[in-house]
């Protein structure tokens, strides 16, 4: 059974930064994509940024030249590090671990709050 664990989530004033992290266990991770993907109150999940196993990297045009996806095979980690933050990137975040003809996981979510 793959879990995935994330953290680093908080209340942060418009123009902060916060890094989110996330753990995976099992030996899953370097062959995976791993990904960020966001949920707003009253809206639909969405992609934030992937990142391959071959080292591309994908991001949401909201978030391009704020946000940079990074991943630590050696941790089994992946992280998100979200600079310039607004008021629209308030949202839960979740972590997800995908390989295609292989199940699916997701972490469990991690709040995010841009707020003065």
């Amino acid at each position: 059974q793959v879990q995935l664990v994330g953290s680093g989530g908080g209340l942060v004033q418009p123009g902060g930064s916060l890094r989110l992290s996330c753990a995976a266990s099992g030996s899953i991770f370097s062959s995976y994509t791993m990904g960020w993907y966001r949920q707003a109150p009253g809206k639909q999940r969405e992609l934030v940024a992937t990142s391959t196993s071959g080292g591309s990297r994908n991001y949401a045009d909201s978030v391009k030249g704020r946000f940079t996806i990074s991943r630590d095979n050696a941790k089994n980690t992946v992280y998100l590090q979200m600079n310039s933050l607004k008021p629209e990137d308030t949202a839960v975040y979740y972590c997800n671990a995908a390989k295609i003809l292989f199940p699916t996981y997701w972490g469990q979510g991690t709040q995010v709050t841009v707020s003065s």
